[in-house]
């Protein structure tokens, strides 16, 4: 018994799946082979004449990983590996100079270090190392005093972070980390019960420091409830609540005769579509807007900037020209509940349709999405087998 309760202990350190693809985990390894090479060869290439300060210290080959193999985490952002790393050089430089036993100098180094960096909130814990470098780094550390805060702490801190900076926009992933705002916090929020103010009650509760960002965690949860939401309904499919009979346009029609479709159908955008009615763009009334009618003081603001950004559209202009041409387009055989994520989620307003050949076969409009699920939910659900 008391063998199997051991086992089942051992379990626990099994690690968890990784969810990473192949290509993200070979562009990290890249990512950091680039950083420390350059941080290096540019650390040498200044510092080359002083044979005591290191071209590379340990600590940087840590921050390395989290800068280029986990970006979006908190503890990887500019202002944790500057911070941190600056803060904990400080710390372990005076910790070094005034306890002369080294085991005492590097426990208070640590933990002065780690206080020092929740305060300023910047905790990264490769800066853990950087302090007990300062005080474990030997004669040549030491005799640098502070001036190891600068060379060469902060100058491969800042290395490192260039680097980072530029090898993600290079190979187009987002970093500095940005905050994912929630998109979706109405009625599918509503139905869970849980608002913003319950996860950070629930984040307080637990009173420890999670590696990821609130409102990242946030998102992440708003995304399930969405699924779980949809998944609540049945098999309708996009062909059920389309609209069948759509007014689509070719990229040759003017400006001025979209006006008159969108008038005498009164709809709200316009697919285009070619010869073999493939869409391949779309027209709404926004992109059409003929400020002349619009008189309303905001509304003739609101123009004069769309103006600016972009020329007026003309009534005897193609379409060609204002059409948004990357349209989502979604399969008559899509089920409706791929729809919810998609306007809750996306900010779509109306999608076209297309069948199996990708030719144009209707379009769903908010409103058509939200007549199929209230049809959906009026519809008995059969008993599972």
């Amino acid at each position: 018994m008391s063998r199997f309760k051991v086992l089942r202990w051992l379990t626990r350190f099994t690690p968890s799946r990784v969810t990473v693809r192949k290509r993200e985990r070979l562009r990290a390894g890249l990512g950091a082979l680039f950083g420390i090479a350059l941080t290096g060869a540019v650390t040498h290439r200044l510092l080359g004449g002083n044979p005591s300060i290191p071209y590379l210290i340990a600590p940087m080959g840590a921050s390395a990983v989290l800068l280029f193999g986990v970006p979006a985490s908190p503890l990887a952002q500019p202002w944790s590996i500057i911070g941190g790393n600056l803060v904990s050089a400080i710390v372990g430089v005076t910790a070094a100079m005034w306890i002369p036993d080294l085991v005492p100098a590097a426990a208070v180094a640590i933990g002065v270090a780690i206080i020092a960096m929740f305060t300023l909130r910047c905790v990264h814990p490769p800066s853990g190392a950087v302090a007990l470098t300062a005080v474990l780094g030997g004669p040549a550390v030491h005799a640098l005093g502070y001036e190891f805060v600068f060379a060469p702490v902060a100058l491969q801190s800042v290395l490192l972070l260039g680097s980072a900076l530029v090898y993600h926009a290079a190979t187009g992933h987002r970093y500095p980390h940005a905050v994912r705002t929630p998109k979706v916090a109405g009625p599918v929020a509503a139905q869970a019960g849980f608002t913003r103010a319950d996860l950070e009650a629930v984040l307080d509760d637990r009173d420890e420091l999670l590696d990821i960002d609130t409102d990242d965690l946030e998102t992440i949860l708003r995304d399930a409830e969405i699924r779980a939401y949809a998944r609540s309904f049945g098999e309708l499919i996009c062909a059920d609540v389309m609209s069948a009979n759509v007014v689509s346009i070719t990229p040759a029609t003017t400006v001025g005769q979209a006006r008159s479709l969108l008038k005498r159908h009164d709809v709200k955008a316009l697919p285009v579509v070619d010869a073999q009615r493939h869409v391949k763009g779309i027209v709404t009334r926004a992109d059409l807007a003929d400020e002349g009618r619009e008189r309303h003081p905001l509304r003739l603001v609101a123009f004069a900037i769309a103006r600016a950004i972009r020329p007026r559209a003309e009534a005897d202009q193609p379409v060609a020209t204002l059409m948004t041409t990357h349209v989502l387009t979604v399969a008559a055989t899509t089920p409706i509940t791929e729809l919810v994520r998609i306007f809750a989620g996306r900010g779509h307003h109306h999608v076209p349709v297309v069948d199996s050949e990708r030719r144009l076969a209707g379009i769903i409009t908010q409103a058509d999405l939200i007549s199929g699920l209230y049809q959906q939910a009026k519809t008995p659900q059969r008993a599972p087998a």
